[in-house]
Parts: C-alpha cells; structure tokens; sequence
C-alpha cells in the first residue's frame, strides 16, 4: 500500500466534513481513496479527489468541548460533530490507537447505524491501513473522524435482538419480514420496525455462536450472503442495500484490531444493521428477470469496471464483493459488483 499517497489524500479530506449538503449525504472520499490505494489504483486517487472533493462542506467548528465526563450527553447529537472530531483526534494522537478503539467499539456499537452505517465503515476503512502497517498522523486522524461521525449520529437498531437461533445466514436474511409500502427516511423506516409482525423474532434465529471464532465465521458468512443477494434486490434500493454488505464487511476487517470479547458483539449489531435496512428497503421476492449479469473477466477486470465508473458506493461494494469472492471463490459476488455498478448512476 501507498502509505504516503493515502496520507495526502486523507489531508486533502480533513478540512471536509463527514456529510454534505441539503440532503445531508455521506462523504465518502475516506473510505474510497482506501479502497483505490489498497486495491491498487493509486495512480487514480487525486483524479478522482479532484471531481468528489467539490461537493463537499466543510468540517463545522467545535462549540463546546466534549470531555471525558460529558461524552454520554453529547452522543448522537449531530450538532457536535466538530466537538467530537476535536476531542477523539486529541484521543488517537495522545494514546495507542488500538486502545482508543477499544474504548469506543464497544461504546458506539449499539449506534451501529449512525449515518446510515458510514460511521463503523469510515473507521474500518482506517483501521485497515493502520493494520497494514501506517501509524502517520493523517490515519491516526482518519480513525479520529471516523469515531466521531459515529459518535455525532449515533442510532440504535429499535426492536433489535441477539441471535439465539439456529439457522445460517443466509436463511436468516431469508425469514427477514418487510415493510408494508416502504416509503420515508431511513430513520422513518427504522422507527417503524418495532411495530413490523416478526421483526424481533427474525432476527433472533441468526444462529448464536459458541464463541469469537465462531462469531467471526457468522459475520464472514452474513457478508456473503448479503453480498450474493444484492443481485437480486438491489434494485429496490441501489445505494442503500449496497450497506447490508459493506457495513458486515466493514465489522470483520475490524475484528483482528480488537479484543477477542468483543467479537460475538460486532456480530449482533453488524447483523442487526443489515437485517434492518433489508426489511426497510429489500423486496420480498426477486423479480424473475432479474437475472444475474455475464462476467466474462475475473476480479481486476471487475474492480477495473467499478474504478472507471467512478461511484464512490460502486467501488466501496466492489471491495466487499471482491473480498467474497476472494474468499469463497463465489463468481456470483463479481455478478454482484457488476450490477451495482448497472444500478448506481
């Protein structure tokens, strides 16, 4: 990896905010330059810095401090993001990166969905290259960032449970219900999921494992499922179902920086954060035309397709799909990636 040029990317970013205008959209710069720099595009990352990064606004200026007794009041509130941003950079750059991570893993899983689960997936992204070896300031900060956009909108899963059940992944995400005419913000969907017939029970039949490692192979088995599914829902919901792959995907990439207790953990809230946007945005049926798309190439020429087409959801779900099919040799996860990248405009 490109140690050097991620960290001049990430520079370029940190005058950025982590969401942009009206609509209050996610900045994805941090988390694609990663991709393109570790998947071997780094030639490209300033290029496509150059398009992405006019969009976006600036870092807001911290108001009041956030401290080590207040932090609790300032939790979810995204009016606080520059407080936040202020006090967790101070955190990365006084003490061992891993044990600020392992401080506030465990605090903010339970908002596993804040900022539609771009938060957890900015600080895996970062976490990967501070596992491949790159302790510069600018990753140290980028961990920072990334926290403390979890942190400013941090969001539970309502109705939410452990796994106690039996079945695998993929027959979990199968039993999954629906929402009746989904229609809303992702918080008005969610905030209607308590109420949905068997949404709790659902959830709980993921099968519960007997210990971290096994936690491990769950969440490495839910990441392929969601992935190989996206080929055939994905439509329902191009950008946001791209989330029930990356975000599972983003937990296990962070598992090998953490303590080991807190595996079984990041597998309950990776898994309640994708079965909620699945019940919130995925059809009940696919449709029978909804064919897989031919590959003809293998897994460069699919990242190749993805790069050119320049999406930032695009290339960040053609990395977990490469992952998945990397792991398991599945050809159906580079059908995936290349149906996002039909999807996706």
């Amino acid at each position: 990896m490109d140690t050097e040029l991620l960290s001049e990317a990430y520079e370029r970013l940190h005058g950025a905010g982590p969401e942009w205008g009206e609509n209050t959209l996610t900045n994805h710069g941090p988390m694609a330059v990663e991709v393109l720099v570790r998947r071997g595009h780094a030639d490209r990352v300033h290029r496509w810095l150059d398009r992405y990064i006019t969009r976006l606004d600036d870092l807001p200026a911290p108001t009041e401090a956030v401290t080590d007794r207040n932090w609790r009041a300032a939790l979810g509130d995204e009016r606080r993001i520059g407080d936040w941003t202020a006090y967790l950079t101070r955190q990365v750059t006084e003490r061992p990166w891993r044990n600020v991570l392992a401080t506030w893993w465990p605090r903010l899983l339970p908002g596993i969905v804040a900022g539609t689960t771009h938060g957890v997936i900015r600080v895996s992204h970062a976490v990967r290259a501070l596992l491949a070896g790159d302790p510069r300031r600018p990753v140290l900060v980028e961990l920072a960032y990334g926290l403390a956009f979890w942190a400013a909108r941090f969001r539970t899963v309502p109705g939410a449970s452990i796994p106690v059940g039996s079945l695998p992944a993929d027959a979990a995400i199968a039993v999954l219900p629906r929402l009746d005419a989904p229609a809303g913000t992702v918080a008005e969907r969610l905030a209607r999921l308590p109420g949905l017939p068997g949404w709790t029970s659902a959830v709980a039949s993921l099968r519960a494992p007997s210990d971290p490692d096994e936690a491990r192979v769950i969440l490495s088995e839910l990441t392929t499922a969601a992935t190989l599914r996206y080929t055939g829902h994905g439509h329902a919901g191009p950008v946001l179902l791209v989330h029930t792959a990356t975000a599972p995907n983003a937990v296990l990439h962070t598992l090998p920086a953490l303590p080991r207790d807190l595996w079984p953990a990041s597998l309950t809230a990776a898994w309640s954060a994708t079965a909620a946007i699945i019940c919130a945005y995925a059809p009940d049926s696919v449709p029978p035309d909804r064919r897989p798309p031919t590959v003809s190439g293998g897994d460069a020429d699919v990242l190749e397709c993805a790069v050119t087409h320049g999406d930032e959801h695009v290339i960040k779900f053609a990395d977990t799909a490469l992952d998945v099919y990397q792991r398991t040799g599945e050809r159906a996860a580079l059908a995936a990636a290349v149906r996002a990248g039909q999807l996706i405009e």
